[in-house]
């Protein structure tokens, strides 16, 4: 079994390979800019899973004022490194790190993942109701 190293440090990323991921295989962001994908990681928290070589297998960002909200998003993991238990370890890695920020919110959107970030203490958003969001007439 492969061991995992779990890094946060935003020169750690390979921006190329997860602009590849990105614009590529996730249903969420495809067709993605290798710019929008730098200039998101650059204002945001950053979290990969290292092979013992060094490639980088997997990837998580956190959108957050560092003080009352975060936002998991961009959570991939390479293909040939699924079924491992990464995502739960790439959650977990972003739900510690958030605690220690001291955030109080932290909200995700998923299309098929509900029971990875369940684990993680993610539930449904109370009084959907509430919300709102603006979408860009352009978008």
């Amino acid at each position: 079994m492969t061991d995992y190293a779990i890094r946060t440090d935003l020169a750690a990323m390979d921006l190329d390979l997860v602009h590849d991921w990105l614009s590529t295989d996730a249903y969420w962001s495809l067709g993605r800019s290798r710019e929008a994908v730098a200039t998101a990681a650059e204002h945001s928290l950053n979290v990969g899973a290292f092979t013992e070589d060094g490639r980088q297998v997997a990837y998580a960002r956190v959108v957050t004022d560092h003080a009352t909200f975060a936002w998991l998003c961009d959570v991939y993991v390479d293909r040939d490194h699924r079924g491992r238990g990464l995502g739960n370890r790439l959650v977990a890695a972003v739900a510690q790190r958030v605690d220690e920020l001291g955030v109080g919110r932290t909200l995700l959107k998923t299309r098929d993942a509900h029971d990875v970030y369940a684990g993680h203490g993610f539930e449904p958003v109370p009084d959907p109701d509430l919300w709102m969001i603006r979408t860009p007439p352009s978008a």
